[in-house]
């Protein structure tokens, strides 16, 4: 009997989420907009985007190189040296920013950008989300559970806007935290009960919400 195995259905907005991901994780590891705006390197952002694209069809959606190229207007060469690109390299590269600005001056190189796009995707796999995504993710929580009048979950977006995800202990939130109770639990008994590391602030929100709801059933 020959099992034959098919391809994942492809939905353009789950696409379109994740190369955003990956293309903010890849701005976040050249050190943000503002420093590529230093550098006067912004016109990178275009080569950074459709590797991101590339890496992501390849990866998720097991496109073929021919797909990807046809999806995002690029020869299929051009798809082929984007997913051989070496991440190791890449990593290199970031780290001597001003050397790199001087070399690839007004576009990214196609290796370069595919290892970059690589490595970005590689962090968010491992739950190292872009931070500025986080924090916008963050705002929104908050003004949802403002509007939708949860009170605990408002308070607890509130106090830990701006933190660096993931969360990896209590001791991360024991201080913006400190004094709350949420339905009669006080918060250092909370935070000793959630799992961590804590990737997002919906993650977060969830844990309490988990936490709050055994209580209730005990």
């Amino acid at each position: 009997m020959v099992i034959r195995l098919e391809a994942p259905p492809v939905y353009e907005q789950e696409i379109e989420q994740m190369v955003t991901r990956v293309f903010f994780k890849a701005i976040e590891l050249l050190g943000g907009l503002s420093k590529l705006a230093e550098f006067r390197t912004l016109t990178w952002l275009p080569s950074l985007a459709r590797a991101a694209s590339a890496v992501v069809l390849k990866e998720e959606y097991m496109k073929s190189d021919e797909e990807i190229a046809q999806k995002i207007g690029l020869t299929k060469n051009t798809v082929k040296n984007i997913l051989r690109a070496d991440p190791e390299l890449a990593l290199q590269k970031i780290k001597s920013l001003e050397e790199l600005a001087s070399e690839e001056t007004k576009d990214l190189k196609v290796h370069t950008a595919g290892g970059i796009a690589k490595l970005a995707y590689k962090e968010i796999k491992e739950g190292h989300e872009a931070q500025t995504l986080l924090y916008y993710c963050s705002l929104v929580a908050s003004e949802v559970a403002k509007a939708l009048d949860v009170p605990w979950a408002y308070q607890i977006l509130k106090r830990t806007k701006g933190i660096k995800y993931p969360i990896f202990s209590k001791e991360d939130l024991k201080e913006r935290l400190a004094g709350l109770s949420i339905k009669g639990n006080p918060i250092e008994e909370i935070l000793s009960s959630l799992h961590y590391p804590l990737k997002t602030p919906a993650l977060l929100i969830h844990e309490i919400k988990e936490y709050l709801l055994m209580k209730e059933q005990a």
